[in-house]
């Protein structure tokens, strides 16, 4: 036998048909033991009172408890029916709570259902919908503007998803293209000969590469949006030395200045993915400079938190293009910079970043170029935030 299904409507209208049941056998029940606790007297008259001469005392005894008795069969029978009187009523007005009950609950959970039937119809390809109640500021209002919050969320990372897909489709669909025109060009070649063949070789191992650090570069922006599952002590400064170091045998191929500002900066964290960070902006600050430029690496401590910031000379960036810069594949110039860039750098900061709890400000130069700081918690501050979620780290308190 199925088991009936316990909708919140048949709990609320048991709920409110409960309390009224409840209420009223107390109500009753106090006026009951009320009456039942009623004094019972007899008065008998005086009947001296015009002078007549009074009964024998065994006639007036004899009347008293006679009376008594009858004060005592009338209150009995008072009782009973007012008992009976009661639990009709009782009974009646319980099937009354039932039906208004039902009714009332009905009348509450109506938007509600109207929430849910709205949720139903939502899909991938409505997402864009909303709920939208109207009415009075209440736990259902707040509760439609949570899931409308909610739904636009979900239609921004749907179409955050959507471009990544489709922008990465392309940018591994023009070496694929490019590989096979090559391929296709020796082969035709009847007069092509071993060095053209070695050529070939050696392009499309090039290609190879840079399709191999995309994927690398897609790999590690799908990891760092997942979080960090451990926190370790980051030395920023000796990150931001070794950086430099190795960067600067490509910024004297680009013709541009390393300056290096470095300054004791600790936080926690992924030290790889902190060193990704940091080796993306000095590659991206190198990469998309002009001949002469220069490059600003800097470290220090603000507030106490850490403080990294990479600043460059370049071409000019319009202020409302910057935003657009942290999106995967969004380059200004799809020309620009050295190969193997495929605009994948800037987002990967962003993702680590916020996998850090680390704010990143980005503002063009005045004269071109673009400098972009990234603030990192300071280790006490991360001690305190993950001790309040019970999610404290070992040693995080040494420095």
């Amino acid at each position: 036998m199925p088991l009936v299904k316990k909708t919140v409507r048949a709990r609320l209208t048991l709920l409110y048909s409960g309390l009224f049941v409840v209420s009223g056998a107390a109500l009753l029940t106090i006026t009951y033991l009320l009456v039942s606790n009623t004094k019972r007297s007899v008065v008998l008259r005086n009947f001296n009172a015009d002078g007549a001469p009074l009964p024998p005392a065994d006639f007036l005894d004899d009347l008293t408890e006679r009376a008594r008795a009858e004060a005592e069969r009338q209150h009995q029978e008072t009782l009973q029916s007012l008992l009976t009187y009661s639990g009709v009523a009782l009974a009646i007005m319980t099937v009354l709570a039932l039906v208004l009950g039902w009714l009332m609950a009905g009348r509450i959970l109506r938007p509600l259902r109207s929430m849910i039937a709205s949720i139903q119809r939502i899909s991938a390809r409505n997402v864009h919908d909303r709920l939208a109640a109207t009415g009075p500021r209440d736990e259902l209002k707040d509760l439609s503007d949570t899931v409308d919050g909610l739904l636009h969320r979900l239609e921004t990372a749907l179409d955050a998803h959507k471009r990544f897909v489709a922008n990465a489709a392309h940018e591994l669909r023009t070496p694929l293209t490019l590989e096979h025109a090559l391929i296709e060009e020796t082969l035709t070649d009847r007069t092509a000969t071993l060095p053209q063949y070695r050529s070939l070789c050696e392009r499309l191992l090039e290609l190879r590469q840079q399709q191999a650090a995309m994927l690398e570069s897609l790999l590690t922006l799908a990891g760092s949006e997942r979080g960090l599952s451990q926190r370790e002590h980051v030395d920023l400064s000796e990150i931001a030395e070794r950086t430099v170091t190795a960067g600067r045998m490509a910024a004297l191929h680009e013709g541009v200045r390393l300056e290096p500002r470095i300054d004791s900066a600790w936080t926690t964290g992924d030290p790889a993915l902190v060193e990704r960070l940091v080796a993306n902006l000095v590659d991206n600050a190198i990469a998309y400079n002009v001949p002469g430029g220069s490059v600003e690496v800097s470290t220090g401590v603000r507030d106490g938190r850490a403080v990294l910031t990479v600043a460059n000379t370049g071409t000019l960036i319009p202020a409302e293009r910057v935003d657009d810069l942290f999106e995967p594949f969004q380059r200004l110039d799809r020309s620009a910079g050295r190969a193997g860039h495929h605009g994948l750098g800037l987002s990967i900061v962003r993702a680590i970043a916020a996998a850090h709890e680390a704010v990143v400000e980005a503002e063009p130069g005045p004269e071109g170029g673009l400098r972009i700081e990234v603030t990192f918690p300071g280790v006490r501050e991360l001690v305190l935030s993950m001790a309040e979620g019970g999610m404290a780290g070992q040693g995080l308190a040494e420095h």
